[in-house]
């Protein structure tokens, strides 16, 4: 693990500064053997910090439950196990906001009105939305000023309240599974089956630059997918390359692919 290795991981200024803030946060936790959490970040800055963090003990990609989106990193020091991060000093709080169920806020209904009443988007992790009821999960620091100035999103008035992390009600994914066979598990092959779509104009999709595996920008058309890998395709959505099953008499890839609707 090495500091200037930011400089080579580093697409933008943005990213530079970005990995900055995150080696300093964690440094200071193990400097001080305290727990210590970061903002939240999107898949492909949870890439990025990947490689720069490497496989560091005791750090953590969090995000309030198992399959969030958005996570933050948190170091915690050897005297702490994981079961930290669901008890009541996490780092993360999940806000229950609960309305009349008649309404039907969205999620840029929501994410709007927080920015409108000043949150830092970093301070928010995901926003998961059912029927009468919203649960956002946010940074420990946030989580006052949210319950005493987020009141409402768009025409829907909002009650909130804090929950246990293990309380959170989550809505269920949808998907749909698609098997296929593939002549390789390249990035625009993978695209092609899980979007139906032709092998070309999976190509270009990814060669403008529209195409990610898990969270990280890919403009090459023939780069390997891993089983496991959740591939997403900006205009068309996202999909999981759930299970590689091998190869078929006819020397093609049988695949599964969960397609997120």
């Amino acid at each position: 693990m090495d500091r200037s290795n930011i400089e080579k991981i580093a697409h933008t200024p943005e990213d530079r500064m970005l990995l900055a803030k995150l080696w300093d946060k964690i440094q200071a936790g193990q400097r001080r053997e305290i727990p210590q959490g970061t903002v939240f970040l999107t898949p492909r800055e949870q890439a990025l910090a990947r490689y720069l963090f490497g496989d560091l003990p005791g750090l953590y990609a969090f995000g309030g439950y198992p399959d969030a989106e958005r996570k933050m990193l948190v170091y915690l020091p050897e005297y702490l196990d994981e079961d930290f991060l669901m008890g009541e000093d996490s780092p993360i709080r999940c806000l229950r906001a609960e309305f009349y169920q008649g309404d039907t806020p969205s999620h840029r209904d929501f994410l709007g009105a927080l920015m409108g009443a000043g949150v830092a988007r970093e301070a928010v992790g995901d926003i998961c939305i059912g029927a009468g009821s919203c649960c956002l999960f946010v940074t420990e620091q946030m989580a006052p000023y949210i319950l005493q100035n987020f009141v409402s999103a768009g025409r829907t008035k909002l009650h909130l309240s804090v929950i246990p992390l293990n309380q959170a009600e989550l809505p269920q994914s949808e998907i749909q599974e698609i098997r296929d066979t593939l002549a390789s598990l390249r990035l625009d092959s993978v695209i092609s089956a899980g979007f139906r779509i032709g092998r070309s104009l999976a190509a270009q999709y990814v060669a403008a630059g529209k195409a990610a595996i898990d969270g990280l920008p890919c403009d090459k058309p023939d780069k390997p997918v891993s089983e496991g890998a959740k591939v997403s395709v900006r205009g068309l959505g996202k999909v999981l390359l759930a299970r590689v099953n091998g190869q078929t008499k006819k020397g093609r890839v049988s695949v599964l692919i969960h397609r997120y609707l």
